[in-house]
């Protein structure tokens, strides 16, 4: 052909080098097969254009050194001898030349007698019937061989066991499914004890593995007297063996290191340890190693969040141990304690004695108990998250930073969004308002042993939080409860105390004991004062001045000194009542005609006569009466009487 094209498909000499390894040997790209080097070498061709484009391609060549001459010989009034219409008169030919081969083709595909596809007769191998048959004949006896083998060993093994009355490997296999995960690997059956599909992101593993126990062992556990035995064997890592706990400890600091509390309580873990020759049963085996997974756990991050805190007073972080201040002079002690059965030294490296010897422990379990709540939360929250509000939002943030967006929020309010309290905060914070709530118990309980008028009685709210709790205190006195009752609420923090007095006043107090000792001794006082004045109206008496901070007298050390002025019914006797915190309470009585009154030069009418004598002091302690307010009514009545 004219328009022809040569290609070479001849394989190169030498193959590409594909790489050159570290030793100098050279790896060769494979040589391209024969149909492989022709596609490629199509891949080059533009099929695209058509035969004038060939035409001239190939003339280019030829012209090209000419076309100087020729464009210089050429006169201006040439013109070339194609037809105009030639290029219409190519395509419309090459357009039926197309629709011709394609009328061609479908005729050829439509009607047979122009070509026949016959497919290709494959080379037919000798078939061997016989052959066949005892091939499948052989791997199905082969096969029956197994099951019979295998039905033979599950018939002797029952058989045994129900003549020894042994337990059943498979049942208690199915038991071991329903409360553990379990997977086989290979011809082992391994499981997970760990807290991974609860949310825990802890690194150390809880694979254990499951075999079946030895016959001989299940028959002699049989023949001894205990509880029946499983066929199952469970086999727990080294590290996970054992028993323990997270040891809590709030005390007073000292000197040196405190170390005998946390091991003296290391050797009373809960539970206890198999004995020589005794083995557990594989429930709670699983289950002491799982505690023990997440105290390590637990222990772990506490001591990753004493180190990563900055605290005023830096964390200590010593071994199995972790101390922290929680208040000044007090210290909150948090330990590891593993015991497995094989290294009982390491338990008292001080050697304390016992708990039973050397007297209570001082262990935490509620604070414990707060320490795995909050762990559980922190697994809770890793799988639960909130939903999106929209549905079509992210899945993840809270519906507060959702909010934060349309509500306008601003970087600190951002900011305060995104910090998270760490569990090391939160059980020191509980163990500031353990403390406070244990001093104000104290505080209340020693005021109310030493004062016995009035009374004063605590009730504590039963709903409180792990860090607030109230406590109302009604300070009232014996019979006269009805006439005159002080409330005071306490809300007992972290590390301060807010106080809502009966007056609606708010006073925030510190740690310090004597604040609230002072506060109390205070309004136990206004209390007095308050019901003598309503003790007196009940009596007709009438209250003509009173002052809770008087000007006069000694400076009080503790609050401030109050009294009041009553007057009789007649207004012939007054009683006079001064209250001092440092003091007590002084009675002072005053009546009229004055017995000393006498005529002078200077006061010569008998009507001042009626002016109120000098006030005599009562001695509250020789009167008779329950109480105070007791004694307080008898003396009015006994001043009220014309007599």
């Amino acid at each position: 052909m004219a328009n022809s094209v040569n290609i070479s498909i001849e394989a190169p000499i030498e193959n590409q080098i594909q790489e050159i390894t570290y030793d100098g040997q050279e790896i060769y790209q494979a040589p391209l097969s024969m149909s492989e080097n022709l596609a490629r070498l199509a891949q080059k061709i533009d099929f695209s254009k058509t035969d004038d484009d060939f035409c001239n391609i190939k003339k280019e060549g030829e012209s090209s050194s000419d076309s100087k001459s020729e464009d210089e010989s050429k006169e201006p009034g040439y013109q070339s001898s194609l037809w105009p219409w030639d290029s219409v008169r190519n395509k419309l030919r090459n357009a039926l030349t197309e629709v011709c081969v394609l009328a061609d083709v479908l005729s050829i595909a439509k009607e047979k007698r122009y070509m026949v596809l016959d497919p290709v007769q494959p080379e037919q191998q000798e078939s061997r019937p016989m052959v066949q048959v005892y091939g499948r004949k052989k791997a199905l006896g082969a096969a029956a061989a197994v099951l019979l083998a295998g039905v033979e060993r599950l018939r002797a093994s029952e058989t045994m066991r129900m003549t020894r009355n042994m337990p059943d490997f498979h049942i208690d296999l199915l038991r071991l499914r329903q409360n553990w995960r379990l997977k086989k690997v290979s011809n082992t059956i391994v499981g997970d004890l760990s807290y991974r599909t609860a949310g825990s992101k802890f690194s150390q593993t809880g694979v254990f593995e499951v075999t079946k126990a030895p016959e001989e062992q299940i028959a002699q556990a049989m023949n001894a007297a205990g509880p029946v035995p499983s066929a199952l064997r469970v086999t727990v890592p080294p590290e996970l063996q054992g028993v323990a706990f997270i040891s809590v400890l709030c005390q007073k600091e000292q000197e040196d290191v405190v170390t005998a509390t946390l091991s003296s309580a290391a050797i009373n873990c809960p539970g206890t340890l198999p004995g020589d020759g005794a083995e557990l049963h594989w429930q709670q085996k699983l289950e002491a190693a799982q505690n023990v997974l997440f105290c390590k756990e637990l222990f772990a991050r506490l001591a990753a969040e004493a180190v990563q805190l900055d605290a005023s007073i830096p964390h200590m972080v010593v071994g199995n141990q972790i101390m922290a201040t929680v208040l000044p002079g007090i210290q909150l002690l948090i330990g590891l304690c593993h015991n497995n059965g094989q290294n009982n030294n390491n338990a008292n490296p001080e050697g304390v004695k016992p708990e039973s010897a050397s007297g209570k422990s001082d262990h935490d379990h509620v604070l414990e108990h707060s320490l795995h709540q909050l762990l559980r939360a922190v697994h809770h929250a890793n799988t639960h998250h909130p939903f999106p509000h929209p549905a079509t939002g992210p899945l993840g943030p809270s519906k507060r930073r959702c909010l934060a967006g349309p509500m306008a929020a601003d970087r600190y309010e951002l900011l305060d969004m995104s910090k998270e309290q760490s569990l090391l905060e939160q059980i020191i914070q509980q163990a500031q308002h353990f403390f406070m709530r244990r001093r104000s118990e104290y505080v209340l309980d020693t005021i109310a042993k030493e004062v016995k008028d009035p009374l004063i009685v605590s009730h504590w709210n039963a709903l409180n939080s792990p860090t607030q709790s109230c406590v109302k205190i009604n300070i009232m006195a014996y019979g006269y409860d009805a006439v005159c009752r002080t409330s005071l609420v306490v809300h007992v923090g972290e590390k301060t105390l807010k106080c809502i007095c009966r007056d609606g006043k708010v006073r925030h107090l510190s740690y310090e004991l004597q604040e609230l000792r002072d506060l109390i001794y205070c309004q136990i006082y206004q209390h007095q004062m308050t019901a003598v004045q309503a003790v007196g109206r009940c009596m007709g008496w009438q209250l003509l001045a009173s002052s809770s901070h008087l000007g006069s007298g000694p400076v009080e050390p503790l609050g401030n000194a109050s009294s009041c002025l009553l007057a009789s019914p007649n207004g012939d006797r007054m009683i006079a009542i001064r209250c001092e915190p440092s003091v007590g309470i002084q009675v002072f009585i005053a009546q009229s005609p004055r017995k000393d009154f006498f005529a002078s030069e200077l006061v010569q009418d008998k009507k001042w006569e009626h002016l109120g004598g000098a006030f005599k002091e009562i001695k509250l302690e020789k009167m008779e009466g329950k109480n105070f307010l007791n004694k307080m009514e008898l003396l009015m009545a006994c001043l009220s009487s014309p007599s």
